[in-house]
């Protein structure tokens, strides 16, 4: 169940410009996010020497980029980013705080930016390819959309050539703005239709956008330049939906609506999709903005034909069906969660904990493969109803909630989501450590250990709870009785369906 490397196909195969290997070290920022998560693949196949940064080290990162040096660094400290330029020919720049939530992202983003522009001219690398909004200038646009914009005119203030490209909606599998339209278009029978989701914007594949990432990097003539890029249909946000609808089968309502207010509809949305409030408030926020391509000169210089809003919805569709995932929105969010303190970093581990086990003839790999089953649409074996009532709880509390489901069900790596956990660590056929991150008074493990006993296998499962202050004391004693029924529940249920 560990991450997989393997790929079998590349969204850059049929990309008609030629990789550049002259061009030397590559840095990518952000790769752990979405977008950074598909690029650095295609660029290792591409055979360019890549390095990655990221906040915080982890053994996988080696298993999942296979032969990408790994460096860490806080992009709001200077010296670390001029080490993590250190050589670098040409940088990605793919960070940016929207899971901050709206009030919170655009000091931080703005500092960031001019952070790395000083450390990149510090460091005198010859270029930086920046991932922007879409949006119609000299208009009153979004906070999000306003904020990528300072961002590139930041990061072009010094001599450094900034090439910008300008995206609106990104359609591919794990996107959250396609998992946001696919979860209403597949919860919600009626739809009361606001006047700005009349608004024009032209989605893009997510392999359109890694084709034109890898393009302006070989081509010379890119450098530099301001390009919008976009698919092949211009739509209102309602024809997508009714347009997903039609596609998924599904005979939905649509009528005017008399409340429109973004925030109420940003809420709703994180209440149907697995999506969290901080990113769909933003999102739909940024719906009021007309988002369409008046620049097309990038079709004339790297040439292909980019997909339309329906092939780009059934490819993500497809990979969706193939469990072929390899990265989503949920990777980086909340936001520095990978920054959290480690349950190996406590001394000495939590003294509230409770544990139950049982031995078992089955063999230690059916055991691990089947606690690494758990969750999204699996659910948790046993009493499903509780696991769901408390994700409910959380997401009304504007948590992560228990929706946001799994990126594969095949496999699991390191900081992959599962409900309201993520993968802390795991070790084959052995170990499990989940951290949780829905909203309590307090931090929380939940761990999975197969050990041998006297001839047989033992497995065991054990909650972890640090407490802050008399409320997570209280909320550790008010759930314990539960959990002797839900985990006792579990554990037999994992050995059962071993």
């Amino acid at each position: 169940m560990q991450s997989k490397t393997q790929y079998t196909w590349w969204f850059c195969d049929d990309l008609p410009t030629d990789p550049r290997i002259d061009k030397g070290l590559i840095l990518v920022t952000g790769a752990t996010g979405y977008i950074g998560g598909r690029l650095v693949p295609e660029l290792l196949a591409r055979n360019y020497r890549v390095r990655v940064m990221v906040r915080s080290f982890s053994p996988d990162y080696a298993s999942r980029w296979p032969g990408a040096e790994i460096v860490q660094g806080d992009a709001l400290d200077v010296e670390q980013l001029n080490t993590a330029l250190k050589g670098v020919d040409t940088a990605y720049y793919l960070i940016h705080s929207l899971l901050l939530g709206y009030k919170k992202f655009e000091k931080t983003d703005i500092q960031v930016a001019i952070n790395f522009r000083i450390a990149a001219e510090n460091q005198k690398i010859k270029g930086i390819i920046y991932l922007s909004g879409l949006g119609k200038r000299n208009t009153q646009l979004s906070p999000h959309l306003e904020n990528r914009a300072i961002v590139g005119e930041n990061l072009s203030q010094g001599p450094i050539p900034v090439t910008i490209l300008r995206a609106g909606m990104i359609i591919g599998s794990g996107s959250a703005s396609y998992e946001i339209l696919s979860n209403l278009v597949r919860n919600t029978p009626i739809f009361f239709i606001p006047g700005w989701a009349k608004t024009k914007s032209q989605p893009i594949a997510l392999r359109d956008v890694i084709k034109y990432l890898v393009g302006v990097l070989e081509l010379d003539e890119a450098r530099g330049k301001e390009f919008d890029i976009g698919g092949k249909t211009i739509l209102t946000y309602d024809k997508k939906l009714r347009d997903l609808a039609k596609l998924l089968g599904k005979k939905r309502i649509f009528l005017p609506a008399v409340i429109t207010t973004h925030a109420v509809y940003g809420y709703l949305a994180s209440l149907l999709t697995p999506v969290p409030g901080p990113i769909t408030k933003v999102l739909v926020r940024g719906c009021r903005n007309e988002a369409i391509c008046h620049n097309n000169e990038i079709r004339e210089l790297i040439k292909f034909e980019p997909l339309s809003f329906e092939e780009a919805l059934i490819a993500a569709l497809l990979r969706e069906e193939k469990d072929q995932v390899t990265s989503r929105w949920s990777d980086s969010f909340p936001y520095a969660h990978e920054l959290s303190v480690k349950l190996t970093e406590l001394n000495p581990v939590p003294k509230y904990n409770t544990s139950y086990c049982l031995l078992s003839f089955k063999e230690p790999a059916s055991l691990f493969k089947s606690f690494c089953s758990i969750g999204g649409k699996v659910g948790w074996f046993q009493s499903n109803w509780m696991w769901r009532l408390r994700g409910m709880i959380d997401r009304l509390l504007l948590g992560v909630g228990s929706s946001r489901g799994r990126r594969s069900y095949s496999e699991l790596r390191v900081d992959d989501v599962i409900d309201f956990f993520r993968v802390e660590n795991i070790k084959k056929d052995k170990l499990l450590l989940l951290r949780a991150e829905m909203k309590i008074p307090g931090k929380a493990w939940l761990e999975f250990i197969i050990d041998s006993y006297e001839g047989l296998n033992k497995l065991s499962v054990t909650a972890y709870f640090q407490p802050s202050g008399i409320m997570g004391k209280l909320y550790w004693y008010f759930f314990l009785p539960f959990h002797f029924y839900l985990f006792k529940a579990l554990i037999k249920q994992i050995e059962k369906r071993s």
